[in-house]
């Protein structure tokens, strides 16, 4: 069994281990707030718009990723397009989604896993 000597400073690391943890989700909590206030504020495409719509709202992408998704009913086509400053999610054929390219949401390089 565990002598004495060792018990305290391995709570002591176990203690330090789960304050770090804390911070760290703390942290991303912050992040993630900033992001939405962010997003909030933007002109981003509405959810429902078509791709006609986007297009002629926020001119042509930059990019249209390959699509995903579509192999049954309950996996409908996704597709992405992205802007400079955002990308913009379809099922199908209009918008379920919009997001700011941001460090945070791991969206500066989307072709990286296209």
């Amino acid at each position: 069994m565990f002598k004495h000597r060792y018990t305290l400073p391995l709570l002591v690391a176990v203690a330090m281990g789960a304050g770090l943890s804390l911070s760290q989700a703390t942290q991303a909590q912050e992040t993630l707030k900033q992001r939405v206030q962010e997003e909030k504020g933007m002109n981003l495409p509405a959810r429902g718009m078509s791709m006609d719509q986007v297009e002629k709202k926020y001119g042509a992408p930059l990019r249209k990723l390959s699509p995903r998704g579509g192999d049954s009913a309950h996996h409908p086509t996704i597709n992405r397009w992205e802007y400079a400053n955002f990308i913009v999610y379809f099922e199908k054929s209009h918008v379920i989604h919009a997001v700011l390219n941001t460090p945070a949401g791991n969206n500066r390089n989307p072709g990286a896993v296209n």
